[in-house]
């Protein structure tokens, strides 16, 4: 028998997790972060829901896709590669971003568009990568 992938958390687990990190977050972050999680999804409809480093996130195609987090002034979104950040730069300017990392701040509305569109881009990335390695 062949070897098996490494356990994956059932998504009860996952979103039990998700729960318990959304409750420790402000309201604002909370808010902020929930309306992440709609346009990941409905994005990329595909993607499994996951929960690693501490944040709530999402798989695709058996990959790491994005994780998402809420802090006291910004949300996050992660990972936001060089060749992402750089097809979008126009529309990030205005947003702090560092390697990997865009940050919304919690006085503004989520850039809803931006932000699909960064998702939309991150999975392409993901599938280019796996017809290059065959998986």
């Amino acid at each position: 028998m062949p070897a098996s992938r490494t356990t994956r958390p059932s998504s009860a687990s996952i979103a039990a997790a998700r729960k318990t990190y959304m409750a420790t977050l402000p309201p604002a972050a909370r808010r902020a972060i929930k309306q992440l999680r709609v346009v990941i999804r409905r994005a990329v409809p595909e993607a499994v829901e996951s929960f690693s480093y501490g944040i709530p996130g999402f798989r695709l195609l058996d990959r790491a896709f994005v994780w998402y987090a809420g802090f006291d002034k910004h949300a996050s979104l992660y990972p936001m590669t060089a060749p992402i950040q750089r097809a979008h730069a126009a529309a990030l300017k205005g947003y702090v971003t560092s390697k990997g990392t865009v940050r919304f701040p919690l006085d503004a509305p989520i850039p809803i568009r931006l932000v699909r569109s960064l998702v939309m881009s991150r999975a392409a990335e993901l599938r280019k990568e796996a017809r290059r390695v065959g998986a």
